[in-house]
């Protein structure tokens, strides 16, 4: 990058915009405000693309799916007060998913701090608990070394958003334009390579287990350790699971794949938990929607804890051999001791039986959203960049949309998000573009976030959208009838749109479907028109996702189509 100085004297506003093309940043998504009016007064003339959305909680989400897509930083922009407080959600996402993103937000003057002004909020203080680091700045000399900082921190370590809470007198103040070419931040370490004897621990207990498992996550992703994660389990003959984070880290149609772990895991992969001596998690939090009941999390099993967070470590579930380092490079160091290869295939045969002994499965009268998603991954061929909302068709999408890349498959997984899945898609298809990107969502999702049509149509950004439409807030609903002696207290949409006459309002190509043999012809105008189109598929109101392990339950004991297995 060099040393970027000049003598020449520039507004703040102006070296925000210097600092983030010296970031490498193309875009930004973003809602104007009078804070920040001087800021887009000289975003206008930049060279940075600026997506006008139409809520500063879709930008933050657009932020978010850009930076999932392509693992670079993504940039919303939002005013001071309200406009600020409404990327709190988006922020809190990224924060639990661990995806980096810079919030720039205007702020009040600074004299004007702390007088309750007019859209005055404590921005900072409010992100304190959901951001890896945040900033006011008060001086503009010191501007660019904060932006410089702040994408340092969202970048390195484990990943994370960062703001930047800037006052309106400080972009339109003058200053020398200065961008450090280098950082030093004493108090700022994460340590990226593995101990040696942790390594060699690794490689003797993978060595010596009989029924070992690979558990991978969110963190091989970001970590680009992917390739490392097919070696491992190829050369030792391990098989692989995986939390919703980590989908796409391994090819799903490899034969040593198992399925997702979890409250709505694949039976298979929650009973090889329960019988393996040995679980290699690799950037894996150990969630509650995998672990179940902790208590009886993996009994057999020696755990392995790669994370390049130590606070990870030993957080959930205990390390036997915790390895607080990058999982690529603790994986390349446990691949350099591991000189002999392994076979199971007494552990593999149980697997593949458990595999052909309870397949996902549903009942194929009617119209069902899992016959959806097959189709539109057969249409798609599986090359599509797949978003979510949260719900029922989240976990569909998950179990019927197979992945086989990193950075294709977009979701809400720690806060769980509903109105993420088409912002996230926006952000993805103007990162990726000539990608096939669709949103797979529901009609409680949607409505989340719907305004966001406009700024699909305005930008023609060519988001399909997948709307699963059943007339509920479906887990909320599916939830209700198991646990609440079907009380549908309120998880009934009434009043839902006519969704095909909102598009339609909104300038988007719309079709409605209410039968089976309609799905593949509405599926193929959607992949084969140019720019944004929604599919609203009717289908069976209180279909359920299965298997399920109940709250608290243990992973062993799945409810599979209303029968306990």
């Amino acid at each position: 990058m060099g040393d970027r100085a000049e003598t020449k004297k520039l507004t703040g506003s102006e070296i925000i915009i210097r600092a983030l093309q010296a970031e490498g940043v193309d875009t930004v998504f973003g809602i104007p405000g009078g804070a920040v009016l001087p800021l887009y007064h000289e975003l206008a003339v930049s060279s940075i693309r600026h997506i006008l959305t139409r809520h500063e909680q879709a930008a933050a989400h657009a932020a978010e799916g850009y930076a999932r897509a392509t693992g670079k930083p993504g940039v919303c922009i939002a005013t001071s007060g309200p406009g600020a407080t409404n990327l709190v959600t988006g922020i809190a996402n990224a924060y639990m998913d661990s995806i980096p993103i810079i919030a720039i937000t205007g702020q009040v003057g600074v004299d004007m701090i702390g007088r309750d002004s007019f859209q005055e909020a404590d921005i900072t203080g409010i992100t304190l608990p959901i951001t890896k680091a945040n900033y006011l700045v008060k001086n503009i000399r010191d501007l660019a070394a904060t932006i410089h900082e702040a994408f340092y921190v969202a970048t390195t370590g484990r990943p994370g958003p960062v703001l930047i809470d800037i006052p309106k007198d400080v972009t339109t103040q003058r200053a020398a334009f200065h961008y450090p070419p280098k950082l030093r931040l004493p108090g700022y370490r994460s340590r990226v390579e593995p101990h040696a004897l942790q390594v060699a621990q690794a490689a003797a207990a993978i060595l010596a287990a009989e029924k070992p498992l690979l558990f991978i996550g969110g963190g091989v992703i970001t970590s680009g350790a992917h390739e490392e994660v097919r070696r491992l389990a190829e050369e030792q003959d391990i098989p692989v699971i995986m939390s919703m984070m980590g989908k796409g880290a391994f090819p799903e149609n490899h034969p040593l794949f198992v399925g997702m772990v979890g409250m709505h895991g694949t039976v298979a992969a929650n009973y090889a938990v329960c019988e393996t001596d040995l679980i290699i998690g690799i950037g894996v939090r150990f969630d509650d929607r995998v672990t179940g009941k902790i208590e009886a999390f993996a009994p057999r099993a020696k755990i392995i804890h790669i994370d390049i967070d130590a606070a990870e470590i030993g957080k959930v579930i205990s390390a036997h051999i915790p390895i607080v380092a990058d999982a690529r490079q603790a994986l390349q160091a446990i691949l350099g001791r591991l000189t002999e290869k392994r076979e199971h295939p007494a552990w593999r045969q149980r697997i593949r039986r458990w595999q052909e002994e309870h397949p996902l499965r549903y009942d194929k009268c009617g119209l069902k959203p899992q016959y959806v998603i097959e189709e539109l991954y057969r249409l798609t061929r599986g090359r599509a960049i797949i978003s979510t909302d949260v719900g029922q068709h989240q976990m569909w999408a998950v179990q019927y949309y197979p992945v086989d890349r990193p950075r294709a498959f977009l979701s809400s997984c720690g806060l769980g998000t509903m109105g993420f899945g088409v912002p996230a898609a926006m952000g993805a298809a103007v990162a990726r573009p000539g990608e096939t990107v669709v949103a797979i969502t529901g009609d409680g999702s949607f409505q989340m976030n719907i305004q966001e049509l406009a700024t699909l149509s305005h930008y023609r950004i060519p988001v399909k959208i997948i709307l699963l439409n059943n007339g509920y807030l479906g887990m909320v609903r599916q939830w209700q009838e198991f646990f609440f002696d079907r009380r549908y207290a309120y998880s009934e949409l009434g009043g839902n749109p006519d969704f095909v006459k909102i598009a339609e309002a909104y300038r988007l190509p719309a079709r409605r479907v209410a039968a089976r043999e309609e799905v593949i012809p509405a599926l193929q105008e959607a992949l084969e028109t140019d720019g944004p189109f929604l599919v609203e598929v009717l289908i069976d109101r209180e279909e359920n996702v299965f298997p399920m392990v109940p709250p608290g339950g243990t992973l062993n004991k799945m409810v599979t189509g209303g029968r306990q297995e």
